[in-house]
């Protein structure tokens, strides 16, 4: 495991001083990544489900959780209850695994990769970025991938606003884009 990102103690104390927090239980901390895949395909096309549902399981080690419509657009031939997406929630163990992969594996192997946009925040301290491809992950052998589909990784932190959040993040060793 990264020892970045293995050392939480040296990483809360120095969010601590850093944010000017009094205390330590205040100071931000990952919550849980959601990792979301939608497939519009999946109306036409049910094995687009099971092959990126695979996928999914591939790179997180945890199954995805089918998304269904809510409502009814006759524009989109989607009717409420079909399946139109993939999801999944990590928390813990499995969450700071797919951390370490993520910036140190997968993020690396992006052609032209600058650092990850800042303007992912959603103003309560939450970070939310796309992914354009699944086959930067080394798990995907390409037997597995049938298409190539993208889908958004979203960083739930206990953060109140994008600033700690940010601090957060980068603690944790996210590569972020440099100002311009």
């Amino acid at each position: 495991m990264n020892t970045q990102i293995s050392d939480q103690k040296t990483i809360r104390s120095e969010l601590e001083k850093e944010l000017g927090i009094g205390n330590i239980m205040a100071v931000p901390r990952l919550l849980r990544i959601v990792i979301n895949c939608g497939l519009g395909e999946a109306l036409a096309d049910k094995k687009a489900l099971d092959a990126m549902s695979a996928q999914l399981a591939a790179i997180t080690g945890q199954k995805p959780q089918v998304t269904r419509a809510k409502r009814a657009i006759s524009t989109f031939k989607l009717r409420a209850g079909d399946a139109i997406g993939l999801k999944v929630t990590l928390r813990g163990k499995r969450m700071y695994d797919f951390l370490v992969k993520f910036i140190g594996i997968a993020l690396p192997r992006v052609r032209d990769f600058h650092g990850v946009p800042l303007h992912g925040f959603d103003h309560q301290g939450n970070y939310t970025m796309g992914v354009t491809e699944q086959t930067i992950f080394p798990e995907l052998e390409f037997s597995m991938v049938d298409k190539v589909r993208g889908f958004e990784v979203t960083f739930v932190t206990s953060a109140a606003d994008d600033p700690s959040a940010r601090a957060l993040l980068t603690k944790l060793g996210m590569p972020f884009e440099k100002e311009k």
